[in-house]
């Protein structure tokens, strides 16, 4: 392996291991595939920490003792590199007692002026708030335009559903106390999330004007969120019945369970359960949820990549996000919100470290035009 290689190698695994070391010390590190960088990091670390004098796996084979200097200066750069465009980040534990929830950090623009504030609400099972700084430059580029950026890890913790009812008491929490903290009152407040943040933002906008919150977003942005709970449901119950018993995606099946469970039941037992806890419901005739967003500006970004879908994990349109999406833009639309807008991208969905590709990811988001979007509403 050529020097440069070894290094950016490195590198990439110092980024993994960071998102992965809350998740060992709080005890909710679950297996992974032993071919998964996950794994390889896991192991990495845990012979950090037990000071194997080499590191011997397909990655490396790398003197320990010229390692370590390399990596120190390494992870120092990676800390260099994530706070060095604001100059503060600051980190907040809402319990002292616990460092894995009820937590968030905010980047601050650099010269102190806060204009509006914005949160972020990151994907299922991120543990690391921070990991938002390694997905996408939205945070840098916000905190360049002075609006202070808060990423929470809410009560409910990395493993949320969302659009729950302790989610969104959390979430709520966290705005006003923010909002107190920073003297952010009279702001503009703008909130988006990726995937399940994505669903969790949408419902609390909807929430925010039912319920007539005292802080409501000016407006509101997701990321190929799951917005339709029965659909998903159904269309989850689908890929298991087309797939080998044996080679069924883990994923699929945890989240019948985990649907069935915040729902109560199932459609055929707790449809009304459905309605109320979904962002959008393509069968609720009454479309309950969404004419909450009817003068709500509200974008959502996606990358319909079906043949990465098809080829990658065997899902058709049926289990992908933009069959939800594009129906509650449409109905918006229909209903009279000239600010509904859905932006579907190409070629741009990659995950770091690594940049692998999947269009199920926080880069497909445009920084620059997102902001200008956020702030013309």
């Amino acid at each position: 392996m050529k020097k440069a290689n070894t290094e950016q190698t490195v590198q990439q695994y110092l980024v993994l291991i960071l998102r992965r070391v809350s998740a060992i010390c709080s005890g909710v590190l679950r297996e992974q595939p032993r071919d998964s960088p996950s794994f390889s990091a896991d192991i990495f670390f845990y012979r950090l920490l037990s000071h194997q004098p080499k590191l011997n796996n397909r990655y490396f084979s790398i003197d320990y003792t010229s390692f370590m200097n390399k990596a120190i200066i390494l992870l120092l750069s990676v800390f260099i590199s994530t706070i060095s465009f604001c100059q503060k980040i600051e980190t907040v534990y809402l319990d002292k007692k616990d460092s894995t929830a009820n937590m968030y950090i905010a980047v601050v623009p650099q010269n102190g002026q806060i204009n509006s504030f914005m949160f972020l609400l990151d994907g299922f099972g991120n543990h690391l708030p921070q990991d938002v700084l390694v997905q996408t430059d939205l945070p840098k580029y916000a905190a360049q335009q002075n609006v202070l950026t808060i990423i929470p890890i809410l009560k409910t913790g990395a493993l949320y559903f969302g659009s729950d009812t302790a989610s969104q008491q959390s979430l709520k929490e966290l705005i006003e106390l923010v909002a107190a903290k920073y003297k952010l009152q009279g702001k503009d407040f703008y909130i988006g999330g990726f995937s399940i943040g994505g669903t969790c933002v949408v419902k609390y906008s909807e929430l925010a004007v039912q319920k007539n919150y005292p802080i409501k977003p000016k407006a509101v942005f997701a990321v190929d969120p799951p917005l339709d709970w029965e659909r998903d449901y159904n269309a989850a119950k689908r890929v298991v019945r087309l797939s080998d018993p044996d080679k069924v995606n883990g994923e699929v099946t945890y989240i019948i369970d985990r649907i069935k469970k915040e729902m109560g039941g199932t459609p055929e037992t707790a449809l009304e359960n459905f309605y109320n806890n979904s962002p959008y419901s393509y069968s609720d005739s009454t479309q309950r949820a969404i004419k909450a967003l009817i003068k709500t500006p509200i974008m959502i970004i996606s990358e319909p990549d079906i043949q990465w879908w098809l080829s990658q994990r065997g899902y058709d349109y049926s289990y992908i996000n933009i069959i939800d999406q594009a129906a509650m833009i449409n109905e918006l639309q229909r209903l009279g919100n000239t600010k509904a807008v859905l932006v579907t991208t190409t070629g741009k969905g990659y995950r770091k470290p690594g940049n692998n590709r999947h269009p199920h990811s926080w880069s497909i988001v445009d920084p620059t035009e997102l902001i200008k979007w956020l702030s013309s509403q």
